[in-house]
């Protein structure tokens, strides 16, 4: 019942960005949209785009289908579609599936009343994936910067990429990202933790509430920082694990072409170690 008087909050016309009454429609429980439309389209596009590239190459086998981007003598043009170009028309296709739902997502944030928290975060994850086919080759001039599309292949480029600046562990955004990224699963699985304890109760005892979830915490580590504090603080931790992830490849290269271990030489520069000596 409560879904379905959600519904009827949601099922109300207006509140599009573009296309008007003409584009605001459903199919089922699911807001379409001029954005979903879109969304659609490139997704289906690209999926068949990746499907004729694997048919280009030597295997249907999942884990190895490649398709690879421009050679870097290609520099920023657009390559012929068996040398790279393929690769290109598939970049585009996600940036625009990707873009387009999140309008969508905004589109039913509008009809709810709601702030724009769930596109905005999003959008941040957007930024993490155009940060390593769009802005880094940019930076660095050439679209082979990019990472080729497939399993196998991707993991060795992440691997030749780390390699290419020694300990790439060692960069300072990396540390920022992975930290975000573990902090983040640590407090959201306290939370998910806490709920499934106080929604699943033991045979014959009643369902907890809020209170109880907070008179947890303060026992456990003497605070607790609410219901809503917990999503904020999710949000927060989530969206600099995205944002840090992306500034950590984008200054790899076009910043710092260094080994990453030489980026600390600083530390071991400041005049305090050399008083006395």
């Amino acid at each position: 019942m409560a879904m379905l008087d959600f519904e009827k909050k949601y099922r109300v016309r207006g509140g599009t960005l573009l296309g008007g009454d003409l584009f605001d429609f459903w199919v089922g429980p699911f807001y379409v949209g001029l954005f979903g439309v879109a969304s659609l389209f490139f997704a289906v596009l690209g999926t068949l785009l990746i499907v004729y590239g694997a048919a280009q190459g030597d295997t249907w086998t999942l884990w190895q289908i490649n398709i690879a981007p421009p050679d870097l003598s290609h520099g920023l043009e657009l390559a012929p579609l068996e040398e790279g170009g393929l690769w290109q028309l598939i970049t585009i296709c996600a940036l625009g599936a990707f873009t387009t739902w999140a309008f969508r997502q905004a589109e039913i944030s509008k009809k709810l009343g709601m702030g724009y928290h769930v596109p905005w975060a999003f959008a941040v994850a957007i930024f993490a994936y155009a940060s390593l086919v769009v802005i880094r080759p940019l930076l660095m001039g050439a679209w082979g910067h990019g990472f080729p599309y497939g399993i196998l292949s991707h993991l060795d480029w992440v691997s030749n990429v780390g390699y290419q600046y020694l300990h790439f562990h060692y960069n300072p955004a990396h540390m920022l990202a992975i930290t975000f990224f573990f902090t983040t699963t640590l407090a959201l699985s306290l939370h998910g933790g806490l709920i499934l304890s106080v929604t699943n109760p033991k045979k014959g005892e009643p369902v907890k509430t809020a209170e109880h979830e907070n008179s947890f915490f303060r026992d456990f580590i003497g605070y607790s920082i609410g219901s809503l504090g917990i999503h904020r603080l999710g949000l927060f931790l989530a969206l600099n694990a995205a944002f840090w992830s992306a500034v950590c490849i984008i200054v790899s290269g076009p910043f710092w072409t260094q080994g990453w271990p030489e980026w600390w030489n600083w530390w071991l520069e400041i005049p305090i170690w050399t008083y006395g000596g």
